[in-house]
């Protein structure tokens, strides 16, 4: 990666796994978010962006896209958050296999951004300022890419951690993409707004009460699996990190892409060994056999994925490799 990531404490790295737990908890109940039913500004006309370390243009058949770089995030080999349960050894095996650092686990962080004929989507939005300078990079990947942040018409979370949630809001508080909706799925915005301020900042999220008092407004909360944007974005639940998490669907027929969120965090340990819990995973079983299968069923389909914290730009596929799986990157 171009820019030098910045190491998460340990002790942050443990309390946000004690409470990202505690928060997902059954008493966390769906609520249906008030939904802004104002007109959009008009959409930018799809057009190809230019290439950089920080933007890849891509299209999704007719539909234009792009990875918009965020940043990076770096965790140490330890096993708190990956591989728990199971020694260093084991993990610092596998990404020696791989050609990577055999002490530490890189994940990049990418956003990603499609155009349609009347749409500027956005799928998650980065940390913001909530992790340092190795992260909150998506304002200048945007402005590279030549794309207004007014522009951008719909905004779709995978879930509430301050990585992913985090650029909704800038410097001062204020909303950074003030005519964007910003789809959520019901369970997902009930954790977010019912969270203890406490709970907030260990998964990375600042001023909690201020952050959603910012975004209450535009929120429209949808029930799992809808299909938000007909033919050419649905939701996907995929159970177990949060208790809303969502995956979408975007495109129409053959020619889709499967945003995964935080189903599968690291290319080498996440897809070469699904089953290993995963630390920020609030139900670390079910988030398991979720993996598991997503990784199965879309390496029999060939569906194409794109993977918010693998290699930027996150883009390919899984493939069966003997008893196991591999991401093969495009």
């Amino acid at each position: 990666m171009s820019r030098t990531p910045t190491r998460i404490p340990h002790s942050l790295i443990a309390l946000a796994i004690a409470t990202t737990l505690a928060a997902c908890s059954p008493k966390n109940e769906a609520t249906q978010a008030p939904a802004d039913t104002a007109a959009a500004a008009p959409a930018a006309e799809p057009a190809a962006a230019p290439q950089s370390a920080d933007v890849k243009p891509f299209a999704i058949g007719e539909l234009s896209a792009m990875a918009l770089r965020d940043g990076a995030l770096e965790f140490p080999n330890d096993n708190q958050v990956f591989g728990v349960g199971h020694a260093p050894e084991e993990v610092a095996a596998l990404l020696g296999a791989a050609g990577e650092p055999t002490d530490k686990l890189q994940l990049s962080l990418q956003p990603l951004l499609v155009k349609s004929a009347d749409r500027v989507l956005l799928f998650d939005t980065g940390a913001g300022g909530n992790f340092g300078p190795s992260a909150g990079k998506l304002p200048a990947s945007l402005a590279a890419a030549g794309v207004d942040p007014q522009s951008v018409t719909d905004i779709f979370i995978s879930h509430a951690h301050g990585d992913h949630v985090g650029g909704l809001v800038n410097a001062e508080g204020m909303l950074a993409f003030p005519n964007a909706t910003i789809h959520m799925s019901e369970p997902e915005w009930a954790f977010l707004a019912g969270l203890d301020p406490e709970k907030a900042k260990a998964i990375g999220l600042g001023e909690h009460e201020k952050f959603v008092a910012a975004i209450t407004p535009k929120v429209a909360a949808f029930p799992p699996n809808a299909e938000i944007v007909p033919g050419v974005v649905k939701a996907v639940e995929i159970k177990g990190h949060t208790p809303g998490h969502s995956g979408y669907l975007i495109g129409s027929g053959e020619d889709t892409l499967l945003y995964i969120g935080d189903a599968a965090h690291h290319s080498v340990v996440s897809v070469q060994h699904p089953v290993w819990p995963n630390g920020f995973d609030g139900d670390a079983a079910t988030a398991a056999a979720s993996r598991k299968a997503l990784i199965e069923q879309n390496a029999a389909s060939g569906q194409r994925i794109y993977a918010v914290h693998f290699p930027f730009p996150g883009l390919g596929r899984f493939e069966k490799r003997g008893d196991g799986y591999a991401w093969v990157a495009e």
